[in-house]
């Protein structure tokens, strides 16, 4: 793995590893409760697989400068991100709040998508007044999760408390985004997600045109750290269809 600094506009800079490798390259999008740091269960083994793995933590995140920019960079971040590691088309996988910069990314600039995964993430529904105030494990990580797995937990928290904050607010969509979207999508979600629970993602893949959304059992908001193991065959099964 390497690790790089790109520059990003108004003097930003985007921490950044890379995994290297002549496979598809596939970008990983972290939640705004994380950063670069929360792909351990994908890193090693999207790459053993024979794809070439990114990751980085936007503006604010650990690691990466904020510069003058905003939340209204990210898009343009990312393709200073992709220009840089010479990559002319990629995979697009978003968490969370990563998911809706991956989407607007592939609004924009959907010539250089391969195929974008959506995990937990509501884009621009707004969250559930009910989590205000709940401390951050309760929101984000699922009640099955936190009673099977306190070592997980422990960890995801100490990769949140290293993470910061990253800057402002992923961007606004379109409401004709479905018209312009022609990659291939897949939509996921835990059984347990607070954010993104399934019946609202069956709502999102109606107005994108996906097909039936896929919900892990057992998992809440991050079901790639919660089930990392039917979360990365998910993926890498859309990867290499």
């Amino acid at each position: 793995m390497t690790e790089y600094h790109v520059p990003v506009s108004g003097g930003g800079g985007l921490w950044c590893w890379d995994t290297g490798g002549p496979g598809s390259a596939v970008i990983l999008l972290h939640p705004h409760s994380g950063s670069g740091e929360s792909w351990p269960y994908q890193q090693p083994v999207l790459a053993a697989a024979g794809h070439r793995v990114i990751g980085y933590s936007r503006r604010g995140a650990r690691g990466s400068h904020t510069g003058t920019g905003t939340g209204a960079d990210d898009v343009g971040d990312l393709e200073a991100l992709a220009d840089h590691l010479g990559l002319a088309a990629f995979h697009l996988v978003g968490a969370a709040a990563g998911g809706r910069i991956a989407l607007a990314h592939a609004l924009a600039h959907g010539d250089r998508l391969l195929g974008l995964t959506l995990s937990g993430s509501a884009l621009d529904l707004p969250a559930p007044a009910r989590l205000d105030g709940l401390p951050v494990e309760f929101r984000e990580l699922g009640p099955a999760y936190r009673a099977e797995n306190p070592d997980g937990v422990a960890a995801w928290l100490a990769i949140h408390a290293r993470a910061g904050t990253a800057t402002g607010s992923p961007p606004p969509l379109p409401r004709t985004a479905q018209d312009t979207l022609t990659a291939p999508v897949q939509l996921i979600t835990g059984d347990a997600d607070p954010y993104c629970p399934p019946s609202r993602l069956r709502r999102l893949a109606r107005r994108f045109g996906a097909p039936e959304p896929i919900v892990v059992a057992g998992a809440g908001h991050n079901p790639h750290w919660e089930r990392p193991e039917t979360w990365n065959r998910l993926l890498l099964r859309f990867l290499n269809r």
